[in-house]
């Protein structure tokens, strides 16, 4: 605030005073309370009361709103202020209208007329101030109200460059608060780029930070910015510090606006143009060779600013990705950083160098500096920095250095932070299953893992070992052999306990000649971890004691006394009850070929993208550039339940999307990744009028003995799921008809018939369905089916369309 003579206002000073000396908070009230009357008196009684009482008193309420208290008066008399000419009153108005914003719309269009009288003026005191309160308040009505005055404000040859500085901060403030109400015409578009180029480099400054934010909602409006942006860039680099006396920083020239305009370039690709492109490669390399001049100065201020330049241009030669030299010469500069006294910098390397290791250009490079990035993981006392070492030694590994660099992993995961080793244990999954030559060592690292942090495996982990071993026959005796010996430990984690039940459950009889891991052995060395173990795990261990049965005939009947026992006969768990009752019975009335049918090997998963790759991303979605530009692993996917049911060893990609499908009302993901009722992409077919649902709904009928949702009917052209929720002999059930095409299903029609002695068992209810389905759409049809005795025949469904 200006210091003019009479505007001091000595009362408000005394109020500021004695609230400052009130002994307690009921005494700060009272005098608050009384201050508040006489206000409110005054402005009621007293019709003439000048600019400065009113300003005086004015500023005794925002003062006593700063203090928590509410105010709900004062705003006409602070809207009344706006009309003054005098600077201190008008400025007063200006910081209440700020500060306490009236919701009350005539209030409003009160304070827009008066800040529209204030830009249309032509003095630029005025001007500024109306600017900062609409930036102030920057809502959609300050947006709307605003759109046309501000942009001419902005590209007016006649404006002064402190209020374009003021306008273009103002403009870039409402679109950040409200994009979609602030309409500039393309007829600006050239006149703001122009901005760049302006002498001022306050303008300039201001103008790119308002061009950054509109070229990420208009790209290809404004990339004729790029061009400006190289030229101006080559003008502040290429000159001495002395030439922007105004704008330099501790003898480093205009720091923020090159650091906002090398920030702009990385929105569009390497300039087309070869010149631009050259000059862009110069400045680059001039910013990198005045990175290794000696500093011009102690202090840190210096080397700050210095720094923020380099780094951005790392930034942007990572962006462009193009320039092999500077790629590597980027790399070298940052390996300097990395063994820097100030962490900051330390992190700041780390991070960037990440980023260089997923380029084919700078990768080598990067991997010389492995050693270095090795001895800050041991020896670094910040997380942040050692959790950035992890990063940097994740994206450097490829098949040359797998071995070392996840061996180092595993050794600083016994001693690391425990809010990084869930994602070390997947880094380290991932990497050794990526880069394995012998699977044999890839299962080794696996159960090491586990055994080391196996409180932070995830069941994507697991599950995955599981899955490589089924996939590949030539380390199954193996995976058999490192279980049982990893189950032999004094200590055994629960999840090496699953991995072992699972593998030996399938493969045991592989060991089973070898004395020291005869099939009673393995029973007994499992069954001794039973106890110890969760419900979940105790249902996993079940089933592999059914498969046993399959694979071990001679300790049949010690297994079915384990089942028969009371702990699990009886158990207070349904899952471990259902579990031991069911396979009991399949033990004893089932032929040894029906048990070798039912408990046959589990075949080979299908590829698909890794799950750990997935659970990595969503942990940290930064990592997910980095993966990107390196193959990506396969994987597979199991369903959810088998017969036996070995749910826990059951993978689905994304878990998280299938229950929001199924609070959605719908049963299975249809392998895209749009939303959760629409299909991918297909083809055009030929539609048959009528399909019937024969043998695939009898075959489909048996998957619901273990679940209560599924397919029942699927082909090139449609996808017929049902879910259903039985309570006693109801079963509310919920069809879902899914078009597959791209063009509308029309007249459709449903029926479900009972036939001959279905019509006495069974009572249907459902109700009308839609009779169209959209391209890539499903529609649901509800219902009830009563069962009023027992039945053998199924229901036939028909479904019709055109």
């Amino acid at each position: 605030m200006r210091n003019m003579r009479g505007d001091a206002m000595r009362g408000l000073a005394v109020f500021i005073s004695d609230i400052r000396n009130c002994k307690s908070r009921e005494a700060e009230l009272r005098r608050i309370n009384k201050e508040l009357t006489n206000i409110r008196q005054r402005f009621r009684a007293d019709k003439t009361l000048d600019g400065y009482q009113k300003k005086k008193y004015v500023c005794k309420l925002l003062f006593i709103f700063l203090l928590g208290h509410d105010i709900d008066f004062g705003y006409m008399e602070a809207v009344n202020l706006l009309s003054s000419n005098k600077y201190t009153e008008k400025q007063i108005g200006y910081l209440f209208i700020s500060v306490i914003m009236n919701s009350s719309t005539e209030m409003k269009q009160l304070i827009i007329q008066n800040i529209r009288n204030d830009i249309q003026s032509r003095n630029p005191i005025f001007i500024n101030l109306a600017l900062q309160c609409v930036a102030n308040i920057g809502d959609k009505e300050m947006a709307t109200a605003f759109t046309h005055e501000i942009p001419r404000l902005l590209t007016s040859g006649d404006t002064i460059d402190p209020v374009k500085q003021s306008a273009a901060l103002c403009l870039l403030r409402l679109h950040r608060t409200s994009p979609e109400s602030l309409q500039l015409n393309t007829e600006w578009t050239a006149r703001i780029i122009h901005l760049l180029n302006d002498q001022h480099l306050g303008v300039a400054t201001a103008a790119v930070s308002l061009i950054d934010a509109l070229v990420k909602r208009s790209p290809d409006e404004y990339k004729g910015c790029v061009n400006l942006a190289v030229s101006r860039l080559s003008r502040i680099v290429t000159s001495s510090y002395t030439d922007f006396q105004d704008y330099t920083y501790y003898f480093v020239p205009a720091p923020w606006l090159c650091v906002k305009l090398l920030r702009l370039l990385q929105n569009y690709p390497p300039p087309d143009d070869p010149s631009v492109r050259s000059r862009l490669n110069e400045c680059l390399d001039t910013i990198l060779n005045k990175a290794q001049e000696p500093l011009k100065s102690k202090k840190v201020q210096h080397s700050n600013a210095r720094n923020a330049v380099l780094f951005e241009a790392i930034n942007l030669i990572i962006h462009m990705d193009c320039e092999s030299s500077l790629l590597v010469r980027a790399c070298n500069q940052l390996g300097q950083f990395l063994q820097n006294r100030e962490t900051n910098l330390r992190y700041l390397a780390l991070e960037s160098m990440c980023l260089l290791a997923t380029s084919e250009f700078s990768h080598e490079a990067v991997k010389k500096h492995q050693e270095t990035v090795i001895n800050a993981l041991k020896s670094e006392r910040d997380v942040s920095v050692r959790q950035r070492a992890v990063d940097l030694l994740y994206a450097m590994c490829d098949r040359s250095n797998a071995e070392d660099i996840v061996q180092e992993m595993l050794t600083y995961l016994e001693t690391a932070d425990y809010t990084i080793r869930e994602e070390m244990v997947l880094k380290i999954a991932i990497l050794s299953e990526k880069y394995a030559v012998d699977y044999k060592w890839y299962l080794d690292i696996m159960l090491k893992l586990i055994r080391i942090a196996g409180d932070f495996v995830s069941e994507e982990v697991w599950y995955r070992v599981i899955q490589v071993v089924v996939n590949r026959s030539d380390v199954q005796s193996y995976a058999a052999k490192i279980a049982f010996e990893a189950l032999q430990a004094p200590a055994c984690h629960e999840n090496m306990i699953k991995v072992a039940g699972y593998i030996l459950g399938e493969y045991g009889n592989l060991i089973a000649l070898d004395l020291r891991s005869t099939p009673m052995i393995q029973f007994d060395l499992l069954h001794s971890k039973y106890h110890l173990c969760s419900p979940t795990t105790r249902s996993l261990l079940l089933s592999t004691y059914m498969k046993f049965i399959n694979l071990f005939p001679e300790i049949k009947q010690h297994i079915q006394d384990v089942l028969r026992h009371d702990s699990n006969y009886r158990s207070s768990d349904v899952e471990i009850q259902q579990r031991a009752i069911e396979y009991l019975r399949l033990s004893e009335i089932c032929s040894p070929t029906v048990l070798a049918t039912v408990l046959e090997i589990m075949p080979p998963y299908p590829e698909k993208q890794s799950p750990l790759l997935v659970r990595l991303k969503q942990k940290k979605p930064l990592m997910e550039a980095e993966n990107n530009s390196e193959p990506s692993v396969t994987t597979t996917t199991t369903h959810t339940e088998d017969v036996p049911k070995f749910a826990e060893t059951a993978i689905h990609l994304n878990q998280q999307q299938q229950q929001q499908q199924q609070q959605n009302g719908l049963l299975v993901s249809f392998d895209t990744i749009e939303s959760n009722t629409h299909f991918g992409e297909s083809t055009s077919y030929s539609l048959p009028s009528t399909i019937t649902t024969t043998e695939t709904t009898i075959q489909s009928s048996k998957k619901f003995l273990f679940k209560n949702s599924d397919i029942i009917f699927e082909n090139d052209l449609l996808q017929i799921g049902i879910k259903g929720e039985a309570t006693k002999h109801i079963l509310r059930v919920e069809f879902y008809y899914g078009n597959k095409t791209n063009f509308n299903l029309t007249n459709i029609s449903t029926n479900i018939t009972l036939l001959d002695e279905l019509e006495s068992e069974l009572r249907l209810n459902l109700e009308p369905i839609k009779p169209t389905i959209d391209p890539k759409a499903q529609i649901k049809q509800s219902g009830t089916i009563e069962c009023l005795q027992e039945f053998r025949d199924l229901p036939k469904i028909n479904f019709s369309f055109l």
